[in-house]
């Protein structure tokens, strides 16, 4: 069925919006930690701490979420999941201790939990399976804009605000998007919604089964966790330690990042699109953008001051490299399955992204403060080669399975469980 222009708009665009609102609430924290530092008076692992919330609690409702996805559908399940966001939001805005933030921030991690899931299951539902790359690619330079919200704008907002009138803000915004959502989005009956629970439940017990999961999922995972721990918290902290950069050029480089992240996002779904035509299948693109990646973080534990920048734009191009694999295996399970799929993996990588970005905070916190009132930048080396060295473990992972998995065809599933 071919969809009109009008159609996909209203397909993407809430979705969009919604994953917008996501990748913000993730890396606000980056700009805003002196203040909150300086307010609550919170040390560099109860900084990771607060901040990782959010992914734990995100994490957490995967499994579930993937289930509702397959069942009721994006729309609903989306749309109800951002009013709980908006609630975190305010919670959060009004909060006057550690505890009242981590309420809120775990509330807003539970509220955008289904923010990109949702909009990759309705895509799947709606879209050819070749569009998905550069369909999901759009997406995810949707929450580059949100990223590149999360600098500068909120850096100048605090000039006419403070951080709980940021919040404030955002909560409105969130339920606004939450209403756009289940109101414009188009409602596509669902291929398995008469199943039961439980044998739902079995199909996420197949995914985790399935060589094909096991042999992506790992370096996807550890990539993934590498970039969003670093580009939602200590990428900030890093620049002004490390590269001793003041806080107006930290915030101007995180624009930098955000953009390089959406124009990633934007290039490399489109040319693995464009070369899987070519028969270059989806995989091979995202494992040589990964690798790319691992080469400047390990630039990043050299502490290449004067190149801080460049390095730092490039790690937030190749980032995105790591989204690619949600692609490979969506088109590798059938359809009726790709909610469940897609969350498995998020599971795995928003759990690990928790720990490292917590688990950061923590190896950091083993050196003195300096006398600036900064962080030693022998702790983020540490922490940086930890990060690197699990990527590597799971980069030669994938290698040794290499022969395990076909990637070019989905699989025909006659028992829609089975």
């Amino acid at each position: 069925m071919s969809l009109s222009f009008v159609r996909k708009l209203q397909i993407f665009l809430p979705f969009a919006f919604g994953y917008f609102l996501s990748y913000l609430y993730r890396v606000i924290n980056a700009v805003l930690s002196p203040n909150l530092v300086t307010d609550i008076g919170l040390g560099p692992a109860e900084l990771g701490l607060l901040t990782s919330t959010y992914f734990i609690t995100f994490a957490a409702f995967q499994l579930p979420l993937g289930v509702l996805l397959d069942r009721f559908g994006p729309r609903k399940i989306e749309a109800a999941l951002l009013v709980v966001a908006a609630s975190g939001a305010l919670i959060f805005a009004f909060a006057e201790s550690m505890n009242g933030l981590i309420v809120g921030r775990a509330l807003i991690g539970l509220g955008v939990s289904a923010c990109l899931m949702a909009a990759f299951k309705s895509f799947v539902m709606w879209f050819p399976i070749q569009q998905l790359p550069r369909i999901n690619g759009f997406q995810m330079a949707m929450g580059g804009l949100g990223a590149l919200a999360g600098t500068t704008p909120v850096e100048i907002a605090l000039s006419f605000t403070d951080w709980r009138g940021v919040f404030t803000g955002l909560a409105i915004f969130t339920l606004a998007v939450a209403v756009a959502i289940f109101f414009i989005v188009p409602e596509r009956k669902m291929e398995s919604c008469d199943l039961g629970v439980s044998d739902q439940i079995r199909g996420i017990g197949q995914v985790f089964k399935d060589i094909r999961f096991w042999r992506i999922a790992p370096w996807t995972t550890f990539s993934q966790t590498t970039y969003l721990s670093i580009q939602g918290l200590w990428a900030g902290p890093w620049l002004r330690d490390v590269a001793g950069m003041e806080r107006s050029g930290v915030a101007e480089t995180l624009m930098y990042v955000a953009v390089a992240m959406i124009a990633g996002f934007i290039i490399l779904g489109t040319v693995a699109e464009r070369l899987s035509r070519k028969g270059i299948p989806l995989m091979t693109v995202a494992a040589c953008g990964m690798c790319l990646f691992m080469v400047q973080l390990l630039l990043l534990i050299f502490e290449p001051v004067r190149w801080a920048v460049p390095v730092m734009i490039l790690f937030g191009f190749f980032g995105t490299s790591g989204i690619l694999p949600y692609a490979v295996l969506s088109q590798s399970f059938p359809s009726h399955r790709s909610g469940r799929v897609n969350t498995a993996l998020n599971l795995l990588v928003f759990l690990s992204a928790f720990l490292a970005q917590w688990g950061i905070g923590a190896i950091i916190g083993q050196w003195m403060v300096t006398e600036t009132g900064g962080y030693s930048p022998m702790g983020y080396r540490a922490a940086f080669f930890v990060l690197l060295g699990l990527q590597l473990l799971t980069f030669f992972w994938f290698l040794f399975t290499s022969g395990r998995l076909g990637e070019k065809h989905r699989v025909s599933d006659e028992n829609p469980e089975g």
